[in-house]
Parts: C-alpha cells; structure tokens; sequence
C-alpha cells in the first residue's frame, strides 16, 4: 500500500504532516509505503537527519526552491505549482505502477492543485488541514458570497437547499481588517484594481482551496471529535471529513509508537540542554513561557511592552527570540533579567511544555502550539498575530476555557499592563483553578482521542481500510 505525502514545505505543516505518517505506518504493521514528495531544500535536510522514526519514509524532491529566496510569495507559490504539479504526476505514475494497487495521495490542503494531478490520474487524494477545523469554518461565509453565482456547484447548492448551512455559533467570522492584519508585510503582492471584491489574495487564495473539496475522497484535520464537537458535525455534512489529530508524537501522548520521541524535522537549532536544566531548577508550575513561533514576526513596540511585563511579574520566564527578531528586545534586557528569566532563540517546546515547571504560555496561538499547550494541559495567554490565530485564541479563551485573551488597544498593542494582568489572572487569579481544570480535561481527552479505540485512532484505521481496498 502506497502513500504520497506532499505537505506544504514550512516547519509546522512537514511536521504535522509526517506525524501522521509515522502513525499510519506504525498501524499499517509494515504494509505501508510513504513517500515524502517536497522540496529540494527540504528532502537533503531529511536526507541528513538522524531519526530513528523517519527511516521508513522515502524523500522525493519534485520541486528545485535553490532560488527561491529571490521571488516573491505569489511568484514563488506560481513557480512551485508549475513544475511541482509537472513533477508530481510522474511520481504518482510510478507509484501506482509500481504498487499492487493505486496509491493515495494525501496533500497540504493550501496546495489544493494537488488534487487535480491526482485525479487526472485517476488516484484518490485526501486533504490535509493544518490548522483547526474552526477556522476553515470561519470563511464558509465568504466561500458562499465569492462562489454565489456558481449555482452548479456542490456546496452552493447544498447551502441553498439547507437552512442550517451557517457554522455552529462558537464559529467567529473575524472581520477582514482582523484577517488581514499582519498579512501585507509577509507578502510583496496585492489585489489587482480590477478586483470586484477586496479580498487579499491571501484570503482570495483560501477560498479557492476550498472550491474542489467536494471532490476529496477525504479531509483530514490535525484535530480531534470531542475538541471542536459541533463544527466537526457541521463540516461533516459538507465534505468528507476525518479529524486524526493530535499529531504529536506518541512518547507525550500514548505511547504506543516506538521510538516516536520527536517530530524529526527542525529548521532552527534548538538550546535543549540549557532549557531544560534550567527549568529543572525551578519550581512547578512556576514558569511563563514565551514563544511566538517560526514565522510571527512582533513590532519592536510589542517585543517591548512584553519585555517590561515579564520584567516586572514575579514570576520566572523563558522567553524564544529568533536570532532575526534578537534587536528588538530593549537595551540591557537580558542582563537586567537575567537573575529571573532566560532568553534564547530556540528551544524543544515539546519538551519545554511536557515540563512540570511550566505554568503558562503566551503565545501567538498557531494551531500547532495551540494543540500542543492543550495537549500538555499547559494555560494560555493568547496573542494572536494574524489569520488562523484569530480564531484559535477565541477558542482558547471563549469556548475551551484553558486561557485568556488579552485586550488590544486602539493602535492593535496589548500593553505591559494588561499583560501584567492577565498572567496574574492565569497563574494566581480568580479564574486559575478552572483554567487549569479546564487544562488538565482536555489534556486527557485529547490522550483518549488518539489512545486505542479513540476517536483519531478509528479515523486512521479507516484510511487504512481504504488503502486496502484499492
């Protein structure tokens, strides 16, 4: 049985994505084949890597991003689905060949052209979502509204013809200054003059991804059943949704993955040993930890609103700076902190959240850190910087209850003050013992969902049974 994994070549997506494929492997018992179909870049640093887990997983680059780095995001994103998808039909054509059977093609859902190769070559494909489920949900709205006249397709008729088409009430529809903020400067392109609607193309781009997923045999979400219930059941009547989530690795979950310790790919160098020993010096849930990611990229005003925050609560922080964002920091910082707090550029959050002395997160809340603080029972401070996160810190502080979200002011700042505040409501305030109940709940279900019998783990053995029966 044949697998063709093509994620989306950042961090969080290869990550998420392999996860799942160690998993399906695992419980395949050795009859499952996975390629890893992506970059250039990407498949030597695979090549190179030592784990144990990623042995059984061939590497394929289908695409050359050696000069990448000189294009924009739209002529990079054009360039890539031009010889990728030229690439990408010879592999499947291999594979399928080479098989006893066809192959199954399971793609980055912001690579919706994916799907259109496998289907000219008559293969099933299954897309994967790397973020929440809520947040695909959010831009139903919109779907409908850019897609209108298209009275032919699938899920326009499908919201006609039902009444109860609108996602479940925990859905926000952020507004589109909350979707674009922070998206002009990741982008050197814009919406054209000649634009009816101004949608950024971000935003224009994710509606699009959406317009063929009727056509998926699958739509998979790095998520689980009992953690967005009603948004589940509500996709479900639109496409053929799974969720199969966590994707973490299973020495923090079930442990029932041998050797499966760590996600195995790592675009920075992590500071494991100096985190660690220092967090094992403290005591429990004494720490803030501060991280915003690969990609977030903070204001020099917010970098030191937060900087004079940590400074000033009582507890001690370990806080992540890239190398790249290390100059925004105040002057003297570090050293004036440096009896309370650590600062390096990287550090193995699993490991970092897994750890008793943690009590409490700030974070920009992608949904791969926002899992993985869920999944270790860890309280949030939610401070999201653009798209998806929006969403996801609704849920953390709103509906799940495991965190809370700080107030921006009129300029889109969340101040020392209030940042002040809200750690001592997390860490010792009136609503501490029921975030942390909160924490400590979901924690377990999330265990459950991918444990025998659980929800993500019936879904995998699913996916399982379709590549048997192909």
């Amino acid at each position: 049985m044949e697998v063709i994994l093509m994620p989306f070549h950042g961090q969080g997506h290869m990550n998420t994505m392999l996860q799942f494929a160690k998993r399906l492997i695992w419980k395949g018992a050795g009859n499952i084949r996975v390629t890893l179909a992506t970059t250039l870049s990407t498949t030597q640093k695979m090549i190179n890597s030592d784990n144990e887990n990623l042995r059984f997983i061939t590497t394929k680059s289908i695409y050359d991003d050696t000069d990448d780095a000189k294009l924009n995001f739209k002529a990079r994103f054009d360039r890539f689905q031009s010889q990728a998808s030229v690439e990408l039909g010879r592999l499947i054509s291999t594979r399928s060949s080479s098989s006893a059977g066809k192959c199954l093609l399971v793609y980055d859902a912001n690579l919706s052209w994916a799907l259109d190769v496998a289907k000219q070559q008559g293969v099933p494909g299954a897309a994967f979502f790397t973020q929440a489920c809520a947040y695909v949900a959010s831009f139903y709205s919109m779907f409908l509204e850019e897609y209108a006249d298209n009275h032919d397709h699938p899920v326009i008729a499908a919201a006609n013809a039902n009444a109860n088409a609108s996602p479940p009430l925990c859905v926000i529809v952020p507004s589109p200054e909350e979707l674009e903020r922070g998206l002009p400067s990741l982008l050197s392109f814009s919406s054209t003059a000649t634009d009816t609607k101004p949608l950024h193309p971000i935003i224009r781009m994710m509606l699009s991804h959406m317009s063929n997923l009727h056509l998926a045999d699958l739509v998979l979400f790095n998520s689980f059943d009992n953690l967005e219930d009603e948004v589940v059941k509500w996709m479900a009547n639109l496409w053929p949704v799974r969720t199969i989530g966590p994707t973490l690795p299973s020495a923090y979950l079930d442990k029932r993955v041998e050797h499966d310790v760590d996600y195995g790919f790592n675009l920075f160098k992590s500071n494991n040993d100096t985190c660690l020993n220092w967090l094992n010096a403290k005591q429990v849930a004494s720490i803030v930890y501060v991280s915003f990611g690969s990609a977030a990229a903070l204001s020099v005003e917010q970098t030191g609103e937060i900087a004079e925050a940590l400074k000033h609560i009582p507890s001690s922080f370990l806080w992540i700076v890239r190398e790249t964002e290390h100059s925004k920091l105040p002057d003297n910082f570090i050293n004036e902190t440096s009896d309370k707090g650590l600062v390096v550029s990287w550090c193995p959050q699993l490991d970092v959240l897994a750890h008793e002395a943690v009590g409490c997160f700030v974070t920009h809340c992608g949904w791969n850190s926002t899992i993985e603080a869920l999944s270790f029972g860890v309280p949030m401070l939610a401070m999201p910087q653009f798209m998806d996160q929006m969403i996801d810190a609704h849920f953390v502080d709103q509906i799940w209850g495991v965190g809370v979200k700080p107030k921006a002011n009129e300029k889109g700042l969340v101040s020392r003050e209030e940042i002040t505040h809200c750690l001592e409501e997390i860490m010792h305030g009136q609503r501490a013992e029921k975030i942390k109940e909160n924490a400590g709940k979901w924690k377990a279900l999330a265990k459950e969902a991918v444990g025998e019998g659980g929800s993500s783990d019936k879904h995998i053995d699913e996916i399982i049974d379709l590549l048997a029966s192909l």
